[in-house]
């Protein structure tokens, strides 16, 4: 008899097995430079994961030294710490001075390399607010306004990084400009479409964006910026401030940028999963994007066409997606929770009870927006459940409180930092 619940788990875990460094790094390092030492930088909240598994591949007798920049609380303790490569741990995912101190550390240390060298960069989601280097006359404070207001904007990750590709100076192509050596990125990625110019704000790849479009996306979400970061914009629009570095640049030539590990492929080690547990899969893509409770409104239609007509499959059945959706949060709101809880919450009252509909949403970082849990579970018993303890779901849902909601019903999701990203992880079990 299958067990919701676990079954549910098991394929999070599955998905989280696909997209761990320690496995997927090994095969796509580079050979050690033969009249060289090799730097290794990056940034993101698989940096340590990565950094770790760059280590004890890594010859013995090859010179490597480096820093990377990870999430506090994904780095690595004890007898775990790295030897050759320094972790430094930073705020995420609003910037803070250990970031900026570490990525100012990294644009110098990858200064002195010579041709005869190689930057190795490790690269991950989160790398955009851990790389953390204001251009200019740009304040601390500034970034972190700017990027806050972001964060509450709605705003897709790809518009919020093209801002803040602008307003960096190691970001939008800049680390790979700043060395002469030769460069090879391992990415990880956490963004739709899996482009390396979005992943952590592309330090090494080449941006197509401009100052206007930086611009263009603040208008957009009604964001006004501050004085330092509005003035840096529009100096940058009228020619007085250097672009990103853009497709073509012969920076590139020296430029190798990998994308190892994907979401799709965390949804096709899932999908086997449950292929081996007669649940036929069903993958409805990896750039699932949009507002997380539209979004589940959309997915509560397709299980009641699969439950009530057996169309366009039968079940059992599991839908699976990734892909990053967002919360737009009004100026006052203090709710507790993240996409990927909101997603399930709105799924849950839309479906309302639906018996033998399960569903899961987790992070794969093991962080779901302001609070400690992954995400969380979805029953058919829900919504039954919350109501014999007077939870209201939809005041819940309106003051973005999801966390709150599934906390009382013991089914938050708790992994503790996973030390990789390929965003988000999304299962529906129809029985």
């Amino acid at each position: 008899m299958i067990n919701p619940r676990e079954l549910l788990l098991d394929s999070f875990r599955a998905a989280l097995t696909a997209a761990d460094p320690l496995h997927i790094i090994p095969p796509h390092l580079p050979p050690p430079p033969a009249n060289g030492k090799t730097i290794v930088v990056g940034a993101g909240k698989a940096a340590a994961a990565m950094a770790k598994a760059v280590e004890t591949h890594w010859p013995v007798d090859a010179p490597l030294d480096g820093i990377v920049i990870t999430r506090y609380a994904h780095g690595y303790r004890g007898v775990e710490s790295l030897k050759r490569i320094r972790v430094v741990e930073a705020g995420h995912p609003i910037p803070d001075d250990n970031g900026v101190n570490a990525a100012r550390d990294i644009l110098a240390l990858v200064k002195t390399a010579s041709p005869n060298d190689l930057v190795l960069v490790l690269i991950s989601g989160g790398g955009s607010s851990l790389l953390a280097l204001p251009a200019g006359e740009i304040t601390m404070d500034d970034l972190q306004m700017i990027t806050f207001n972001l964060l509450r904007s709605g705003a897709p990750i790809e518009d919020m990084n093209v801002v803040r590709k602008h307003l960096s100076a190691i970001q939008g192509g800049r680390l790979a400009a700043a060395t002469a050596a030769r460069v090879v990125s391992l990415i990880i990625s956490d963004v739709t479409g899996d482009d390396p110019a979005d992943i952590a704000s592309g330090p090494t790849a080449a941006d197509p964006t401009t100052y206007d479009d930086a611009l263009t996306i603040l208008n957009r979400y009604r964001i006004t910026p501050p004085i330092s970061v509005a003035r840096h914009l529009s100096n940058g629009a009228r020619g007085a401030i250097a672009e990103t570095i853009k497709p073509g640049d012969t920076i590139f030539s020296r430029v190798d940028n990998h994308v190892v590990a994907t979401a799709h492929q965390s949804l096709s080690r899932a999908a086997a999963y449950f292929q081996q547990r007669g649940v036929t899969p069903v993958i409805l893509g990896d750039s699932v994007t949009g507002e997380a409770r539209e979004v589940a409104k959309v997915y509560g239609a397709l299980v009641r066409q699969i439950r009530q007509h057996h169309h366009p499959m039968a079940p059992p059945l599991a839908l699976i997606s990734g892909g990053e959706c967002t919360v737009t949060i009004s100026k006052d709101n203090k709710g507790r929770g993240g996409r990927c809880t909101e997603f399930l919450l709105s799924l849950a009252i839309d479906l309302d009870g639906l018996q033998n509909v399960h569903a899961l949403a987790c992070d794969t970082d093991g962080i779901d927006g302001s609070e400690n849990n992954a995400g969380g579970i979805m029953l058919d018993t829900t919504i039954a459940r919350a109501g014999a303890i007077g939870l209201d779901a939809k005041a819940i849902l309106n003051a973005n409180s999801a966390y709150d909601f599934f906390l009382a019903l013991d089914d938050t999701i708790v992994t503790g930092p996973t030390r990789t990203n390929v965003n988000d992880y999304r299962a529906i079990l129809v029985l």
